[in-house]
């Protein structure tokens, strides 16, 4: 897996959006933050155009994207928003300049799109975490300017009942569970065998997390994994008859065949605290009675 050099003060960083438009009012205390890191903040051309939901047309997404992966000044692109859309775009974007002048990625939610196709086509690690949208917990910026500066990331959580307990390493990998289900049985599907596995999502019906669960487990996603770490399962809903577990209970029982470590309850996805993952990056996973902790190797 290659990483990116680390950014120092002085470097460009990009705001492109994928998916759904964006105003400039939105991504102000964004744009603020950056520069007070001592970044040169570049916007795409297209960045606030509007079609329907998305910022501008697909080409117009495609054209962002694509300028700031090939100026060879910008050090890294931060996403501005989620939503939808990046699917839509994820095939015509040219990744090649990526290969010899290696660039952030940061995002979350629908941006695993482009994280899961980056790793399974050019082994690049990519940065999980906040959105250009998203610039209000304190936390989470301070460790994504860690993530993005290069100083060390560990993190401690606390205990669920549902952990399983172990220590593994491999690299981590994964994203929003939603995504990461469409893209199975396409050239954007990570290979998952001997890596740790981030899962997280948003405001899904208990019965899809269960079917995305079981579609995974069936096609071999769940089966050789080094280990589990599951994030925000936020505002997950249920019908007028209930189906009997949640979302966390849904998970454990899916992957009770198999005997790697598991955490629950690790703060990343669509919550206020979003802490930033290297994806790609190797780390090591220790899940004991007293708690859990992540540390990037």
């Amino acid at each position: 897996m290659t990483t990116p050099n680390y950014l120092s003060k002085g470097d460009k960083i990009g705001i492109v959006s994928t998916a759904r438009k964006i105003t400039e009012s939105e991504i102000a205390p964004c744009i603020s933050r950056l520069e007070s890191w001592g970044l040169e903040v570049v916007l795409g051309d297209n960045l606030f155009k509007k079609e329907n939901q998305f910022a501008g047309s697909d080409q117009d997404r495609v054209r962002d994207m694509q300028s700031m992966i090939n100026d060879a000044s910008v050090k890294a692109i931060i996403c501005a928003r989620g939503g939808y859309g990046t699917v839509r775009i994820v095939d015509t974007v040219d990744y090649s300049q990526l290969t010899t002048s290696p660039k952030w990625l940061i995002g979350f939610s629908d941006v695993t799109v482009m994280h899961s196709h980056i790793h399974a086509n050019f082994g690049l690690a990519t940065l999980h975490g906040p959105m250009a949208i998203n610039f209000g917990d304190s936390e989470s910026l301070e460790e994504l300017k860690k993530a993005l500066f290069g100083e060390e990331l560990v993190y401690a959580f606390s205990s669920q009942k549902l952990n399983r307990r172990g220590t593994c390493e491999g690299d981590i990998i994964g994203g929003n569970l939603s995504l990461l289900y469409s893209l199975m049985a396409s050239n954007s599907q990570m290979d998952t065998r001997g890596k740790i596995l981030f899962l997280e999502d948003l405001d899904e019906h208990l019965y899809h997390i269960d079917r995305m669960m079981q579609n995974l487990n069936r096609a071999g996603y769940l089966e050789h994994l080094s280990g589990l770490l599951i994030g925000g399962m936020t505002n997950m809903n249920d019908n007028d008859i209930a189906f009997g577990a949640t979302c966390e209970e849904i998970i454990a029982e899916t992957v009770s065949d198999y005997d790697y470590p598991v955490a629950y309850g690790f703060s990343a996805g669509h919550m206020k605290k979003n802490l930033p993952l290297i994806l790609g990056a190797q780390v090591e996973l220790v899940v004991e009675d007293s708690g859990s902790n992540l540390r990037f190797l």
